[in-house]
């Protein structure tokens, strides 16, 4: 069984810890978190059924054995700068680190310096790094690349992620703005706290890896509107306050579209969706009606990547560059 370290107990990381206790996916060594609330409890009090005799430590440092450790999960940030000197320190004790820091999707966008950097790192250590999620990750560029190993040419994809945000966690709520009025709504918007991170990434993973040439590329983002009073998890949002943040990206060749993606996440949208359109030879048009679980699968899709991230040779990886990812079974033995 494979051994793992989690660095990061926000409510992700704890969902995360919580399905591989359910899934017996892997053996939990090490927790990780520097929050003074958090550091120094029993992992079991935030996770139910982790290992009782683990306790949360402060800092990378405070592991106690590096060589038992076969593959690190970091769920701290979205943001790779903030994410880098985790990383660097991972790897420089050569572990397989998978992480769903957004911008760590398709790095060399925002961040190629840092990204060089890793790699390097990397392969003079054996590290291994990787970032995944449902999106960025797989909804709106590890799918629809997938999806075109059926075409023999293509000309233009759209990526289309509709989603009720009703359900999701509170902290993704905050996120889209849910329950701000406008002026609120483009405060934060300017100061960069509510946007969906990794649109622009999938946008230019979508456009290496199919090889569609991108001359520009624009992103606007607008609130999505409470046509009626509304519950949420923040609280009742009043009609015409904000439901929600619809997100588009377009990427033009000789001003034409080639590139289109657009994110809608807002609570009680109706007829939620996920849609890939490749406009090519053959055509298609992938529909999942209801769309996808955005907790339920980032949480699935980061434990599933780490097996073929550790099958994968050292270096900065994308979901391309890594073997296809896939659920597994679950292991007959207990983890603790």
């Amino acid at each position: 069984m494979q051994r793992i370290v989690h660095v990061g107990l926000g409510p992700l990381g704890i969902k995360i810890l919580g399905e591989i206790v359910e899934r017996r996916a892997f053996q939990i060594v090490g927790a990780v978190d520097v929050s003074p609330q958090i550091a120094g409890q029993p992992l079991s009090r935030i996770v139910p059924g982790a290992p009782n005799d683990l306790t949360v430590v402060p800092s990378l440092e405070a592991i106690g054995s590096w060589d038992s450790v076969d593959a690190v999960i970091v769920t701290t940030s979205s943001d790779l700068a903030a994410c880098e000197p985790t990383f660097r320190a991972l790897l420089e004790r050569g572990k397989a680190v998978v992480s769903t820091c957004e911008e760590l999707l398709f790095p060399w966008l925002r961040h190629k310096s840092i990204a060089e950097k890793l790699h390097a790192l990397a392969l003079k250590t054996g590290g291994r790094l990787l970032g995944t999620g449902v999106n960025p990750g797989y909804l709106m560029d590890a799918l629809p690349v997938f999806a075109t190993g059926v075409c023999r040419s293509v000309k233009a994809i759209g990526c289309y992620r509709i989603q009720d945000a009703s359900s999701r966690r509170i902290p993704f709520q905050k996120k889209i703005g849910v329950g701000l009025d406008d002026d609120q709504f483009a405060a934060r918007v300017k100061e960069g706290t509510l946007r969906h991170v990794g649109l622009g990434e999938s946008l230019h993973f979508i456009a290496h890896y199919v090889g569609l040439q991108v001359e520009r590329w624009e992103e606007d983002i607008a609130p999505v509107h409470a046509e009626r009073d509304m519950v949420s998890g923040l609280g009742i949002v009043p009609k015409g306050r904000v439901a929600g943040v619809r997100q588009v990206a377009r990427g033009y060749h000789d001003d034409r579209v080639v590139l289109h993606l657009e994110f809608q996440a807002a609570i009680g949208q109706i007829d939620p969706y996920d849609r890939v359109v490749v406009e090519g030879e053959p055509p298609i048009d992938m529909i999942i009606q209801g769309g996808v679980h955005g907790d339920l699968a980032t949480s699935a899709i980061t434990i599933n990547c780490v097996p073929r991230l550790l099958e994968a040779s050292p270096g900065l990886h994308t979901m391309a560059t890594i073997p296809m990812v896939h659920n597994f079974a679950p292991r007959a033995i207990p983890n603790r």
